[in-house]
């Protein structure tokens, strides 16, 4: 039986609210408007080819800005030396010259870059102009290892060395990001009520960790797309696990595999594997999530698994 989407979700902790105020959660649908010339001066038809034949994104990584060219570090530099930046360090001087709406100009010239687990993933460019507020807003006065943006979006061709200042990977028309931190994630994902705060954190940031951590996550895949939304946005599997470590019991294995009511839609099965450290024997639970188009959602709520 198909789940509301809404009903078993968790929303994403503000971290770093969008400059134009909009909710941290993904909405359940957005229609992506065209991209704006001047969001992106020198990607030129990439967004036409992304819209083409759309492969879709949901990665979790970081975004850092990155100077093109050596004419706009030297406009940037100079409209550092204009802003009030004296006392801050280099990150509080960047993201005060940014947020500065006189200095949005500069914002539109530089090459946005979505690093995962530490490699340049992916060249970040705006689906409609406004939305390079989102890009701004991901700044942090002081990031650290912790912070994470979540980016929802259509992968395009791989960008050209003169895009980014040599710098060859594939583009992304994103239509959502949200920022936060590890922490604040874990803590505003409701807790059983019978569960001990620290073992029920404990748990719940093995998990995230797990799935985090997956081999080549980049969020591409059907598999990464499914296991990255339900990090972000799915609670009962913490719940799960913090379960079955209560019970003595690890997490094994986490896998993916195509659902046997896959059709017309495109519809995964998550499985979560716990094993006895007693008894050795596995038990298993799974969800279904349908990735057929940009934004992935519940199809079936967590139940037990059973191998055919």
């Amino acid at each position: 039986m198909e789940q509301s989407q809404t009903e078993d979700e968790t929303k994403i902790p503000p971290g770093s609210p969008p400059a134009t105020g909009a909710p941290a959660a993904v909405p359940a649908a957005v229609v992506p408007s065209q991209a704006s010339p001047a969001s992106c001066p020198n990607c030129g038809s990439l967004q036409a080819a992304a819209s083409s034949s759309p492969s879709y994104i949901f990665a979790i990584g970081k975004i850092e800005p990155r100077f093109p060219r050596l004419s706009v570090e030297k406009e940037f530099a100079q409209a550092t030396g204009r802003a009030a930046t004296k006392g801050l360090s280099d990150h509080q001087a960047l993201q005060t010259v940014l947020q500065d709406r006189n200095n949005r100009y500069l914002a539109r010239q530089l090459c946005w870059v979505l690093t995962v687990q530490g490699i340049e993933t992916y060249i970040l460019v705006p689906a409609d102009s406004t939305d390079l507020d989102l890009l701004v807003a991901a700044l942090r006065p002081s990031p650290g290892p912790a912070d994470l943006d979540v980016v929802v979006g259509v992968r395009g061709p791989v960008a050209g060395p003169d895009v980014c200042n040599g710098l060859v990977v594939p583009v992304v028309i994103f239509d959502q990001i949200y920022s936060f931190d590890r922490d604040s994630l874990l803590k505003a994902i409701p807790k059983p009520a019978d569960a001990a705060d620290k073992k029920f954190m404990a748990a719940a940031g093995e998990v995230f960790d797990r799935i985090h951590a997956q081999t080549d996550n980049a969020g591409a895949t059907d598999a990464d797309r499914a296991l990255n939304y339900l990090a972000v946005r799915y609670p009962a599997i913490y719940a799960s696990a913090a379960s079955a470590f209560a019970a003595n019991s690890s997490l094994t294995s986490v896998d993916v595999r195509p659902s046997r009511l896959s059709g017309v839609r495109n519809i995964v099965e998550v499985v979560f594997s716990f094993t006895s450290r007693a008894t050795d024997v596995t038990e298993k639970q799974f969800v279904r999530v349908d990735v057929t188009e940009e934004f992935p959602f519940l199809v079936t709520k967590l139940s037990p698994y059973y191998d055919r």
